[in-house]
Order: C-alpha cells, then sequence, then structure tokens
C-alpha cells in the first residue's frame, strides 16, 4: 500500500498554449524528483483561454493530470479557488505557467513544508514590470498594510504552498469578490517565507493589466479592511470638530463680544461655515450607518469566526 503524501499542483491558465506544452515538460522533470517521497497530481485551471490553451491541455494522458475548464473568464482568484476546491493532496503549491515562479524552488517550498511551515509564501525580490504597475504595487501594499486587518508582506506573490489544514480552512470562507493571497493572510497559521527573482515571461503576454490589477486593489481594500466603508464618517467628525469651533468663535465674537476678526465675516460667510457644519453632521450621521452597514457586510461574508490549526482529542 502506498503511503506516500500527496503534493498538489495548481496552475491557473490564461491564454498560455505557447508555455503549456514545455512548463508541463519541465515541471513533471521536477515533480518525479519529489517522487521518492512524495505522489503527486496537477491540477490546471483554464479559465476561459481564447488561444488553444484548451486544445493543449486535452492532450495530457497522465491520470495523475486534472483540467478544470471554465465556461468563461472568471479571473485568476476564482481559478485559484476552483484548484484549491479540488486539490486532493496533503499540501498544494500555487504556480503560475508563465514560468516567472521559478519551477527549481518547488522543493524548497516542499522542505518549508516538511519542516512544519503550514503556509509558505514566494516573496517577489525584484520586479521586471513597468514603471506604472511598480508604483501601484508599492503603493498599494503601503496602504493596505496600514488599514487591513490582517499583516500582508509587500511583494508577496500567490506562488505558494498550504497545508491540507489551510486548504480546508480557505475553503470554508464564502465571499465571491476576493484577493485569494489576502485571505490566505487572513487565515494566520504557521508560515515561512522564500524569496526569489522572477524569471522573465516566455510567451504570450501577461494576464493582468492594469484595470484587472486596480480591481484586485479594490477588492483587497475591501474585503480585508472597513476603513473605506468608514472615511465619510471620519471626515464628517474633522470637518465638524473644526469648523464647529471656528463657527461658534465668528458668532459669538461678531454677535455677542464685537471682536474685529469675527465682525470682518459677511452674511455669505457665515452662511458658508454653517452650510459646511451641517455637511459635516451628515457625514457623520452616514459615519453612524457605515458602522451597521460594516456589521452586515461582516455577515454576509460568513467568516468564520476562528480558525482551529489543530484539534487534539
Amino acid at each position: 500500500m502506498d503511503n506516500k503524501a500527496l503534493i498538489s499542483i495548481i496552475v491557473p491558465i490564461y491564454n498560455e498554449a505557447e508555455n503549456i506544452p514545455r512548463f508541463f515538460v519541465d515541471l513533471t522533470v521536477v515533480l518525479d524528483d519529489l517522487g521518492e517521497k512524495y505522489n503527486w497530481e496537477i491540477i490546471f485551471v483554464n479559465d476561459g483561454s481564447i488561444d488553444s490553451s484548451s486544445t493543449e491541455l486535452q492532450k495530457f494522458t497522465d491520470s495523475r493530470v486534472h483540467v478544470l475548464e471554465f465556461s468563461r473568464n472568471f479571473g485568476k482568484e476564482a481559478a485559484l479557488s476552483a484548484g484549491l476546491q479540488t486539490a486532493k493532496g496533503d499540501a498544494a503549491l500555487m504556480i503560475d505557467a508563465d514560468f516567472q515562479h521559478p519551477l527549481s524552488l518547488i522543493p524548497e517550498f516542499v522542505k518549508k513544508w516538511e519542516n512544519g511551515a503550514e503556509v509558505t509564501v514566494g516573496i517577489r525580490k525584484r520586479s521586471k514590470a513597468n514603471l506604472l504597475k511598480r508604483f501601484g504595487s508599492f503603493l498599494f501594499y503601503k496602504i493596505i498594510r496600514r488599514i487591513a486587518n490582517v499583516d500582508i508582506v509587500p511583494n508577496e506573490t500567490d506562488f505558494r504552498i498550504l497545508d491540507r489544514e489551510v486548504i480546508d480552512a480557505f475553503n470554508a470562507l464564502t465571499e465571491r469578490n476576493r484577493m485569494t493571497r489576502g485571505l490566505i493572510d487572513w487565515l494566520g497559521f504557521k508560515r515561512e517565507y522564500i524569496d526569489f527573482e522572477a524569471n522573465v515571461r516566455v510567451d504570450g503576454h501577461a494576464g493582468y493589466g492594469l484595470l484587472k490589477l486596480f480591481r484586485l486593489a479594490i477588492n483587497g481594500f475591501v474585503s480585508l479592511s472597513l476603513l473605506p466603508l468608514k472615511l465619510a464618517g471620519y471626515l464628517g467628525a474633522l470637518i465638524v470638530f473644526t469648523v464647529g469651533p471656528f463657527g461658534l468663535y465668528v458668532l459669538l465674537g461678531r454677535y455677542l463680544f464685537n471682536w474685529a476678526y469675527p465682525a470682518s465675516f459677511s452674511g455669505p460667510a457665515q452662511l458658508a461655515l454653517l452650510i459646511t457644519f451641517l455637511v459635516g453632521i451628515v457625514l457623520c450621521s452616514l459615519g453612524l450607518v457605515a458602522l451597521y452597514v460594516a456589521n452586515i457586510h461582516d455577515e454576509i461574508l460568513a467568516r468564520p469566526l476562528y480558525v482551529v490549526r489543530k484539534k487534539r482529542s
């Protein structure tokens, strides 16, 4: 009886027809080197590719290769989630098919898992993206680390290996608009990191354009932090506590004490102060409503109240 542990490899595919044959050959060479200790399976998730990726994937006859075909392009986050739902392994490693994630590091990821790391994350040391994407990434991580309810490491990637316990916990999450790496960070668990320098993409074009990256960032902000929802309330409080005292100073100084500076404020200027103060009150009211919406948001997400890493009986 084969008691070897099973490693699931999850590979999201979007228009990677030129890369798939070579990627599969190179990947199986690495996995076969693990063969003495582990069994393996590869789960290709074809995310609605419009090239011949589907044809290339259908050529694989190895029983250890599984192919999920989406009816259309649902996005990489959905593809990774489908792969994790399908994975039967004791651990699952997510990797891109464009060769930017070094295949040579797979044994190192597995070694980290062997040594007890429940999540091992690949950290990109240097990006070869254009200046705009690099700046956007820098800005995103700066903001998300300040406002998120979890600690997100800058330049982390989806190139990571997850223990079975983490996979099961992730599969219990229910939100539809998701940022996979952020949700895995939210789960916690014992983690390690591996730095790597991304390779140059071999063939094809990057599936994530600026618009998709922007949507992913928005999903990250909304799912990992309630600050955007509360901004109106914070702005209203700022207006009330600055304009309010100043308006009171103007009114008292003009009509009660006849001070020179407040007396210089005309009727329209006083009206503008009053309107600004009332806007602050309205925004504060929106902030109070946002607190209730935030509670509804948390309830609809239906994330577990806690995550148990291991249970002893």
